[in-house]
């Protein structure tokens, strides 16, 4: 029996600081509910659970960005909304001014101030929405970019192929004793003497050829003339064709042009215009019809004939206007660019959509007609815009849908790395309690074993 040492204290008190330790853990790891709650729990598994916790977070974050991307491409939509009735309206108005029962100073009048205020509340509106500070529908007013106005037809018959900065429009040439419809009117292609004796000029011999409802017979080069009975040469037939003439040879019949003035317009019928009064008035429609909204630069046509058509080139007319707003929606944790969703969207002012200073006002109602195309092809961007807005907006509902389902999943992993099963750290914190109270008890009694000691000391 020894006194120096008491072993059996001395392990029993290990014991009890073992078992104290451990029964600290528990209660730590119950009040805090996280079975990790410093890096030497489980240095491996806090590593792995901060890294979750960040794609948690920044997933999160993510979420509400999409719903704010959301948010601002209603507001834009919603408001484009409004736009495209404005301009619905406006179709209505163009199409009621292009009728011919209506009077220029106070019918077309009224519609045309009808108009302007439209216009102008299509500009405001563009000017004027915004979300959280940014104006959506003005266009980024750092940068500006040519708006080509599309290319029209006038009504006219014929092909008309559009492209980026030029359109072609091509028709058949015009041939004397051709009708054609210009600015809804009809006109007949009228023939000059020249064009009437060229029409025979190549007629051989016995052919026909009517001239003011005389029929007569062609002599050849080498024939004898005849003029009783209607016989003659074509170079004797030249002297007979004058103003007013009509000549006819097979398919073909000409009504000779009388025009005194040589303004290109028949003295009797303002009806029957030359070739080249037809195709200027075929050029000037085009230039009316395609340099409606061209702020900027004006459009031009350049005429060309080959192969039996004639080709006019349309340089389009544009309007400089602010460039397209382009912003990021950042939908992803990482910093990975296929997490960014761009919006894109156009100005929406009145320039943009080419119907600024839209004018409807003249006598013959064509300025109208060709106004309701303008105004068809602001509606047609208004509606493409739309269209981009509402994919986005769709695409925007299926991201936040699955960037919660990811955060919901990930955050389930997490838990089951960092968070305390309570049920099976409660066993735990009851048996550490009860070796606790057994240790003291056997640490209590170890120091007790050498009382035995004073017995021999007596």
């Amino acid at each position: 029996m020894v006194v120096q040492h008491n072993m059996q204290a001395m392990n029993a008190n290990r014991m009890l600081n073992v078992t104290t330790s451990a029964q600290s853990k528990s209660t730590e790891k119950l009040s805090s509910g996280y079975r990790i709650n410093r890096a030497a729990d489980d240095a491996a598994g806090l590593t792995i659970s901060e890294k979750m916790r960040k794609q948690i977070r920044g997933l999160d974050q993510a979420s509400t960005n999409a719903e704010d991307g959301v948010s601002s491409v209603q507001t834009a939509e919603g408001a484009l909304t409004e736009v495209h009735s404005m301009l619905q309206r406006m179709n209505e108005l163009a199409t009621q001014a292009a009728n011919g029962t209506n009077s220029k100073d106070s019918d077309r009048q009224a519609i045309q101030d009808e108009i302007d205020q439209l216009t102008t509340e299509i500009d405001r509106v563009s000017e004027t929405t915004k979300f959280n500070e940014t104006y959506l529908l003005k266009g980024d007013k750092g940068a500006t970019k040519n708006v080509y106005m599309n290319g029209h037809d006038a009504g006219l018959k014929g092909t008309l192929t559009d492209s980026a900065k030029s359109a072609t429009f091509v028709m058949d040439e015009l041939k004397a004793g051709n009708k054609v419809t210009i600015a809804g009117k009809e006109y007949s292609i009228g023939s000059t003497v020249a064009d009437a004796k060229a029409s025979y000029a190549k007629a051989a011999d016995g052919d026909k050829v009517t001239i003011d409802g005389t029929e007569y017979t062609v002599v050849g080069a080498t024939g004898t003339e005849d003029a009783g009975a209607n016989k003659l040469k074509v170079t004797s037939l030249d002297a007979k064709v004058k103003d007013g003439s009509v000549v006819s040879y097979k398919t073909s019949k000409l009504t000779v042009m009388t025009d005194k003035d040589t303004d290109g317009v028949d003295d009797d019928d303002s009806s029957v215009i030359s070739k080249d009064i037809a195709e200027g008035k075929i050029v000037s429609e085009l230039t009316a019809a395609n340099n409606i909204g061209t702020v900027n630069h004006a459009a031009t046509v350049a005429k060309a004939t080959a192969d039996g058509k004639t080709t006019y080139t349309i340089s389009k007319g544009y309007a400089t206007v602010a460039d397209t707003l382009s912003f990021n929606l950042h939908v992803g944790a990482d910093a990975d660019m296929t997490n960014k969703i761009n919006v894109s969207i156009d100005s929406m002012d009145s320039a943009s959509l080419g119907i600024k200073g839209l004018n409807i006002k003249d006598d013959s109602g064509n300025a109208a007609t060709y106004a309701v195309d303008a105004i068809s092809d602001a509606i047609s961007k208004v509606s493409s815009q739309r269209s981009s807005l509402g994919a986005v907006q769709n695409r925007l509902e299926h991201t936040i849908n699955n960037l919660d389902n990811v955060v919901e999943n990930t955050t389930t992993a997490e838990s089951r790395i960092r968070d305390t099963d309570m049920a099976s750290e409660m066993v735990n914190y009851s048996k550490n309690n009860i070796l606790a109270q057994a240790g003291q008890s056997m640490l209590a009694q170890a120091n007790q074993s050498t009382q035995g000691v004073l017995s021999l000391l007596q």
